[in-house]
């Protein structure tokens, strides 16, 4: 990506970065000290994070590097096109201020952190990006390719219907796939054959088996905090993902060894929460680790930066082109949960599913300023979970550290009523 040649690209670039640094480390140094009881398995998880921060993971050698703006992107067409795919969706309260001056005030805090990134050219590696992908999932994240920056700006609009349950949404998805197939093939001078397609599919495949075990795992036992799995999760955006795959597996032994030694980090009686809404991102834990340091204990997530991201994977019946395509769409439509679809009964029954399967006595439910369809979303879910008779602690923020008093009281009181409930 060709950067802007000023002074004030320039210091605001350098002055991001810093920042970025601090408020990583800081979060950072929060869940490295939760507990005395340590788990080692987490330190890979945690030195991702940090070289994140600071720009210092390891770029492949000679492979080419395709941003991602969405959990929706089938990065499975990217490794067959022997690139990388980096998520760039920022969690940062830096890269937000950076954004801020360029977009309107009532951007959400996601976006307008991801735009500073792009803005300042702010990436996990010092290496060239050929493209941005944006899927049609965020009516502000597809405009970014249209504010007047001075960057030459390679977007590339992915485009997903309205709905996902009729044929001709699927048909119209399926199109946007193969197109999208095509543009990768063109951009990276690669050709994604039958062969590579296949080996793309089976490596996505193995770090989503490794996903479903941990989900497991979480779901037998509070072995873990729910802010180390979202983090753990958030590192998949950038890390390579054998190496990942592989970690996340000796993360699984060691907390299975803890479990059958009745050794935990979570106290058993605090009150069982889902966290659902717009998708934390590190390093944006403020509400996860605060939820956690009043006493609740986060035992699933329903985010497309963590349990949505990996959870579910291609069903390929014939290991052809004309099959692994349609298989590879399906899987990016059918069980994506996103509130951009209308209607969305799919995000309904998955919520009161992991309200069973995970025991959930309550919801947080949180909305970045500005984010309307997950604002939107909130009153047919606040309905369905009073029909349930489960509580639910509705929560507008953004990245700005100003609100957290508030939030603390907020939080604090909804935990202490739930643990007022165990007891009645």
């Amino acid at each position: 990506m060709k950067k802007i040649e000023n002074k004030r690209y320039e210091r605001l670039s350098a002055n991001s970065q810093k920042r970025l640094v601090i408020e990583s480390d800081n979060v950072l140094h929060e869940l490295q000290n939760e507990s005395e009881d340590k788990i080692t398995g987490l330190d890979y998880f945690y030195d991702v994070a940090g070289k994140f921060a600071r720009g210092q993971l390891s770029a492949q050698e000679k492979k080419k590097y395709i941003a991602t703006n969405c959990v929706q992107v089938p990065i499975e067409l990217i490794y067959a096109a022997d690139a990388i795919p980096i998520r760039i969706c920022s969690g940062a309260y830096s890269m937000s201020q950076a954004g801020d001056g360029l977009l309107p005030a009532k951007s959400c805090s996601l976006v307008s952190a991801t735009f500073g990134a792009i803005y300042t050219n702010s990436f996990p590696v010092d290496q060239e990006i050929l493209s941005i992908i944006t899927p049609t999932t965020c009516d502000q994240k597809k405009k970014l390719s249209e504010i007047p920056t001075g960057i030459d700006q390679p977007f590339y609009t992915l485009e997903l219907p309205p709905a996902k349950d009729s044929e001709e949404a699927r048909e119209y998805w399926y199109r946007s796939v193969k197109k999208f197939k095509r543009k990768l093939e063109k951009i990276t001078g690669n050709r994604i054959s039958r062969r590579r397609l296949k080996g793309a599919i089976l490596k996505v495949a193995k770090a989503q088996q490794a996903f479903r075990n941990f989900h497991q795992l979480r779901k037998e036992q509070t072995i873990i905090s729910g802010t180390n799995a979202i983090l753990v999760a958030n590192t998949f955006f950038y890390d390579d993902i054998e190496s990942w795959t592989r970690h996340l597996n000796d993360l699984i032994s060691e907390l299975k060894q803890r479990s059958d030694r009745d050794q935990t980090v979570v106290e058993n009686n605090n009150p069982r929460l889902l966290l659902t809404g717009s998708p934390s991102i590190f390093p944006n834990l403020k509400l996860p680790i605060m939820i956690e340091k009043m006493g609740g204990t986060i035992v699933v997530d329903e985010f497309c930066s963590s349990n949505r991201l990996l959870y579910d994977t291609v069903a390929v019946d014939e290991w052809n082109m004309y099959d692994m395509i349609p298989a590879l769409a399906d899987r990016y439509l059918k069980a994506c949960t996103c509130p951009c679809f209308t209607p969305n009964p799919d995000r309904e029954r998955k919520l009161l599913a992991y309200i069973k399967d995970f025991q959930v006595e309550g919801v947080v439910y949180q909305s970045f300023s500005g984010c309307q369809l997950y604002e939107l979303e909130s009153l047919r879910i606040s309905r369905l979970l009073e029909e349930a008779n489960i509580p639910m602690l509705y929560v507008e923020t953004d990245y700005s550290p100003d609100d957290k008093g508030q939030l603390a009281t907020r939080t604090e009181a909804f935990i202490e009523s739930l643990k007022t409930n165990q007891h009645n």
